[in-house]
């Protein structure tokens, strides 16, 4: 059926090929004419290419004159001329597809095409590599090109300032890691000037490894956590408080639910000793929930049970494997509360400030494309949420390298045996052998096996590039035993050694099926590069975690019954078959979980983004008082809502509710009565208080210069929308670690999760909204008015968050103030009946 399809359509790799393959003619067509041009000359071409750019021409007219000045300056300053396939990988680059090129097929050199023919725009390209000792290599590497065509190159480093960020960002064309783009992106959302801002918009990416970046760490989130510059005095004066307090008589303790609760009694003690007429008052809530945590950690909490603690630190226990949970806190306070029992230093909660996904962030790029050696079988899931192509461009000379057919042994003892012996003959020839291992632990094994045999070796476990970098180089000299996990060593070519070519080239043994056959298939392109000969080989056993989870149990009976011990291998295509099956139907279920994740974190790119552009609107406007009387008039017509509903009689309507209301959060007392609102509609109250709103906005305005109100609105404005959003990212992150057993009840979780989000969403607005309201009109300006961040927060690398791992819960930066003193904002009235009382 498939063939009769590709007869009828035709193979689309095929004609894609065919479409590029003329415009590489075009580009060799111009070859000798760019070829007479002087070294100015080939240099002011750029400036040529940019004005007719901007006089109309598009990039697809200038390709082929562009790409043949790439081409000829690659030859005088890199000493490499792009072959003709070179050429087809950098077409397809440009319009925005992956091209699948083998490993040794020069993937860096081809970017330098499409890159510079983008950064003719003017907006800026971004090369995109998975660690900083590649994007540093390429940079200083590629970059002389760039440079020599009079292109400004840019590396973006982790350790580099926010002045140094703007430059590389500013430069045509900008090398960095996927980590960094990422991150530079959410701090940009963060920033309290527009000055401060780094990225431009993002316009166009190259990711080279991109089945790596978009693919294998697609389900790894960026986050930026943070810590709330909080008093730890509260923490410790709750504590003093509770040790007084007595079982039964002031607090009554529920073992099954290990509920405490304070009694009578025990309020009553609460209010004389911190000297308050009511506990319950809503001003009080902060110090009832520091009380609360402080009974939980003294009576339900136990030592060396719950937790123990250890080098000064409190450290959960596990309570279904006993096992210590190091870097795990509790939220909501009670961590501290423990630290304040135990007489230790009381850490800072910790929050997330901001969050993405590397799917997410790369998928707002204005065009994308990508290099790798394997992406063909992920073609799916690349279309579908990526929209980009995979183009298997064909190599310079046709492949020579032996794929063997995989060998299957009963136990793993056997496998790992044979393994070593074949190690063994190949290295006494001399020929050298890369070991790909699933896991660090293989390598480790395979390691103390060489060992005993007296074979020197390399072992590489990811952990330093750049000596990661040096020992992949070497892997193809005479004699070298390299054992390297199947992804590390990624973007160095394997150069092979004097002699190696005549003993067979590199030798690639693998220990065991990934459960993605990319990874496998990257393993063997180590092998044969640019036509040279080489030789891969799979070592498989029945007890192997992939044979296990597809019924190896059948065959392993089989060679039971035939009598075969571990030293006989069954050589057999029909395995190799049935492992690659396993291993689509295993693709399969991580593009679905990778599919599902996206779709719930989709839910979250719609609000960041309409949070975002809010954000930077507010940063870029010059006056908030349109913006500040919107969500004023928002507010009141709630409050309005609330007090006086539509569906209720007029004489239900609750006046007193509505002064009470006003007086609180927008006006003096005594600016509105009961007597000027009743019997009114509620259109019309919504306008009465809003025109008393706007008069005492006008005096307030009258009494600052006109740039510090607009200040003041700014500062509010956006302290307040950055601490109610860091909220929402933990409820989002709450709700949706819950939401799956909604499917128990027959319902939709992705569809609960959609519309409870939605909700919460504008749960949030209108509480922005409230809180914007009520500090504009209650708050007093004083002269050294500055924006505040409302936490310090940094990067957590990918490499470090885990399934396993809690994330905190956001704590909002708030003072620790005694209630009866002056509340800080200036309004001359005591801290709880002014912000206090919150």
């Amino acid at each position: 059926m498939l063939g009769m399809l590709k007869k009828v359509f035709g193979d689309s790799n095929q004609r894609y090929l065919n479409r590029y393959q003329k415009i590489a003619d075009q580009i060799e067509a111009l070859e000798p004419d760019i070829q007479k041009l002087s070294d100015d000359q080939l240099r002011a071409k750029t400036e040529e290419f940019k004005a007719r750019y901007q006089k109309g021409e598009s990039l697809d007219d200038l390709l082929p004159e562009a790409f043949a000045v790439v081409r000829e300056g690659s030859v005088r300053v890199l000493g490499m001329r792009p072959y003709p396939v070179q050429l087809i990988g950098a077409i397809s680059l440009h319009e925005g597809n992956i091209s699948e090129m083998k490993t040794g097929e020069g993937k860096t050199l081809v970017s330098t095409m499409p890159a510079y023919l983008n950064a003719l725009t003017g907006k800026g390209v971004h090369i995109v590599t998975v660690n900083e000792y590649l994007a540093r290599r390429d940079a200083m590497e590629m970059g002389k090109l760039h440079e020599f065509l009079g292109l400004t190159v840019g590396l973006n480093l982790n350790s580099l300032t926010q002045e140094e960020k703007q430059e590389a960002y500013r430069a045509d064309i900008t090398y960095g890691t996927n980590n960094e783009f990422g991150f530079d992106y959410l701090r940009d959302n963060m920033v309290l000037y527009k000055e401060q801002m780094v990225q431009r918009s993002l316009h166009y990416a190259i990711i080279d490894e991109t089945d790596s970046i978009l693919i294998d760490e697609a389900r790894t989130p960026l986050i930026i956590s943070g810590t709330a510059k909080k008093s730890a005095s509260l923490y410790i004066t709750a504590d003093t408080f509770v040790r007084t307090l007595k079982l039964d008589e002031d607090y009554t303790y529920d073992v099954k639910t290990k509920g405490v609760q304070l009694t009578e009694e025990g309020m009553e003690k609460a209010e004389r000793a911190f000297k308050i007429e009511n506990l319950f008052d809503l001003a009080n809530v902060q110090l009832v929930h520091h009380i609360d945590q402080a009974l939980k950690a003294h009576v339900s909490m136990h030592r060396d049970e719950d937790y123990v603690v250890q080098d000064e630190e409190v450290v959960i226990v596990d309570q279904f494997t006993g096992r210590l949970m190091k870097g795990r806190r509790y939220s909501e306070g009670l961590h501290q509360a423990i630290e304040a029992k135990e007489g230790l230093k009381i850490q800072n909660e910790s929050m997330t400030l901001a969050t993405t996904t590397f799917q997410n962030y790369f998928r707002m790029y204005e065009k994308l494309s990508g290099m790798t050696g394997t992406a063909k079988t992920e073609e799916e899931e690349f279309r579908n949420i990526y929209n980009m192509n995979v183009i298997v461009v064909p190599t310079n000379r046709p492949i020579a390298r032996n794929d063997r057919p995989d060998l299957i042994y009963k136990t793993m003892a056997g496998k790992f045996n044979a393994v070593v012996e074949d190690i063994a003959a190949r290295h006494q020839t001399g020929q050298p052998v890369l070991v790909g291992t699933v896991n660090v632990d293989t390598s480790e094994l395979i390691s103390g096996l060489l060992k005993k045999k007296g074979i020197r070796h390399h072992v590489l476990n990811a952990k330093n590039h750049e000596r990661e970098a040096e020992i992949i180089e070497n892997a193809g000299q005479l004699g070298a035993v390299t054992i390297a996990t199947n992804m590390a060593g990624r973007g160095t070519d394997i150069k092979l050694g004097e002699g190696v070519l005549e003993l067979g080239g590199l030798a690639v043994i693998g220990t065991e099926r990934h459960e993605s056959r990319r990874i496998d298939n990257q393993l063997r392109g180590r092998s044969g590069r640019q036509g040279d000969p080489g030789i891969t080989q799979f070592y498989l056993s029945m007890e192997d975690e992939l044979m296990r989870r597809f019924g190896s149990d059948n065959m392993k009976a089989m060679m039971d019954r035939l009598g075969m011990d571990d030293d006989q291998p069954i050589e057999s295509k029909l395995v190799t078959k049935a492992v690659e099956s396993a291993q689509k139907r295993v693709e399969g279920n991580n593009f679905d979980a990778r599919k599902t994740l996206l779709q719930y974190d989709d839910v979250l790119r719609q609000q960041r983004d309409v949070i975002y552009k809010q954000r930077f609107d507010v940063l870029d406007a010059e006056n908030l008082r349109e913006v500040v009387e919107r969500m004023i008039r928002s507010t009141v017509e709630r409050n309005i809502d609330a007090h006086m509903p539509k569906d209720a009689l007029p004489e239900e309507w609750d006046y007193k509710g509505i002064i009470t209301y006003v007086e609180g959060n927008l006006l003096d007392e005594g600016n509105l009565t009961v007597a000027d609102i009743t019997g009114k509609e509620p259109e019309e109250v919504v306008d009465i208080i809003l025109e008393r709103v706007k008069v005492d906005y006008d005096e307030k305005e009258a009494e600052l210069s006109p740039e510090q109100m607009r200040e003041f609105e700014k500062v509010i404005v956006l302290r307040s929308v950055d601490s109610k959003w860091m909220d929402h990212i933990d409820a989002m992150d709450q709700l949706r670690q819950g939401i799956h057993l909604r499917a128990y009840g027959q319902i939709d979780p992705l569809r609960e999760y959609q519309m409870e989000g939605f909700a919460m969403f504008e749960a949030m607005i209108a509480s922005i909204e409230e809180d914007v309201a009520k500090y504009i009109m209650k708050a007093q300006i004083r002269s050294n008015l500055e924006r505040q961040k409302v936490a310090e927060g940094q990067a957590v690398k990918p490499e470090s968050s885990s399934e396993g791992e809690t994330k905190k819960k956001p704590y909002v930066k708030r003072q620790d103030i005694n209630r009866n003193d002056p509340c800080p904002c200036g309004s001359g009235k005591k801290y709880k009946h002014c912000h206090g009382n919150q």
